[in-house]
């Protein structure tokens, strides 16, 4: 059991999701095959590494007390290390001479010698000597306002608090808020789907509450499963499969009809409507702006019998190409991501309030193009990975109102619901939209906003 190899693979892809903005996701696979770690060893990096990164912010205001400085002025190669050895230190089991120890190991190999490892060593070692109760009370004391001591003692930033907050309050569920960001810190349970008519859930899996696609297994690693069925079994979140069905089963399909994903990559979504497009004989396209990101779109639709062409170009520029073309389009909009904060925690790193105009501006423009690419009667599927006001209830009202009379909004919560195999608790929105908000807390998946145009 290489648990040295563990903790180098996490450090590896923290320094470069802090240096270079990487996704853990992504590198993470990597640097586990780089170590030639076991499953266990396997899944103690992926501990490590996801729960460092989503507890970053309480462990910067912990090493600043112990440092006695600002993280700001602690060299980033040794901060990766110091975070790393306070989350094995007050959040798990390993042995505190070893956390200790191996993060100034650490520090002193990428951190400039022994006066990173000294350094490293006197704040580890301050910290080891009190309990993680001792820590949040110092965190939370430190705190200049309430929004700041809740951002700190549950490492978000203090916009996405209020952001959070704002969202709960519209469906009259403020009180929900603890509940929310204890979720996003929380390692989800892995969704998987089976493709609708092109393979079936295991029989030993457990079906998810709500989308009939979507079901659970008993742990492990489900690559093997993905492998056996040719990638039509693969992980998915429940949210993601809500939304995505939420547009293909919004009103009934009639054969012929073109459907287009404007903003498809990774392409989850687009292999579950190419499937839903095959059962009812529909066409698909696909357009995703990235090429990295519409080479994954292939991957993704290559086990659905369904021929999609992927194009490679601006979302707006491509809907302005096919105006009055197309039945269904689903818009999955790039947005600030805060609603996916347990899958992807450095995402709450990324982002600051001042993206937020430029994205919901991008979103409005996206939507108002892809409305133009409708045939009459045609229906839009408006959905962020964000439960952030601006970018749902904000952008569905300036679209709306662009609109005006050529736009009818159906009701995305009741479509949801008739999908869903149980009863889901989806409340009415404050600004009298009609569309669904899924959360983490309440539903386990991730913070999904759905909303349905159809075109008059």
């Amino acid at each position: 059991m290489s648990v040295q190899g563990a903790r180098a693979a996490a450090y590896e892809v923290l320094r470069a999701v802090s240096g270079d903005e990487a996704y853990a996701n992504l590198l993470l696979p990597h640097a586990i095959a780089r170590q030639g770690l076991d499953a266990k060893d396997a899944g103690l990096a992926t501990e490590l590494t996801y729960g460092t990164l989503r507890r970053r912010g309480t462990y910067d205001a912990i090493i600043a007390i112990a440092a006695d400085r600002t993280v700001d002025r602690i060299d980033p190669a040794v901060l990766d290390a110091l975070r790393l050895g306070v989350h094995q230190l007050l959040s798990t089991r390993v042995a505190s001479h070893a956390a200790v120890n191996e993060s100034v190991e650490l520090a002193r190999r990428n951190g400039g010698g022994r006066g990173a490892a000294g350094f490293a060593n006197a704040v580890l070692r301050r910290v080891s000597r009190d309990n993680p109760g001792h820590w949040m009370e110092r965190v939370a004391e430190g705190a200049r306002s309430d929004d700041e001591r809740i951002g700190l003692t549950t490492s978000h930033p203090v916009w996405i608090v209020r952001a959070l907050r704002r969202a709960l309050t519209a469906e009259g569920r403020a009180d929900e808020l603890p509940g929310l960001l204890e979720a996003d810190n929380v390692a989800p349970r892995v969704a998987m789907i089976a493709l609708p008519g092109l393979a079936e859930v295991p029989d030993d899996a457990t079906p998810a509450r709500f989308a009939p696609t979507a079901f659970t297994t008993r742990g492990g690693d489900p690559e093997h499963l993905i492998r056996e069925t040719g990638g039509r079994v693969r992980v998915q979140d429940e949210g993601s499969q809500l939304a995505a069905l939420a547009l293909s089963r919004a009103l009934p399909v009639r054969e012929g009809e073109r459907w287009l994903d404007l903003c498809a990559g990774p392409g989850g979504k687009t292999a579950l409507l190419a499937a839903e497009a095959l059962a009812h004989g529909a066409r698909l396209d696909a357009n995703e702006i990235a090429p990295a990101r519409a080479g994954l779109v292939r991957q993704a639709v290559a086990s659905v019998p369904l021929e999609v062409e992927v194009s490679e170009e601006d979302g707006r520029e491509r809907a302005a190409r096919a105006a009055g073309e197309y039945d269904r389009i689903l818009v999955d909009a790039p947005c600030t991501g805060i609603g996916a904060l347990r899958r992807r925690p450095e995402a709450r790193w990324r982002k600051t309030p001042a993206d937020v105009p430029d994205l919901t501006e991008l979103q409005r423009e996206l939507v108002l193009a892809a409305f133009e690419a409708l045939k009459p009667g045609g229906v839009l599927a408006y959905v962020t990975c964000s439960p952030h006001l601006a970018e749902t209830s904000g952008v569905l009202a300036e679209v709306t109102r662009t609109l005006g009379d050529a736009a009818e909004e159906l009701d995305a919560r009741a479509v949801v619901r008739a999908v869903a195999v149980d009863d889901i608790d989806l409340p009415e929105q404050a600004d009298g939209s009609l569309r669904a908000q899924l959360w983490p807390h309440r539903h386990g998946t991730d913070a999904m906003s759905i909303a349905l145009l159809r075109k008059r």
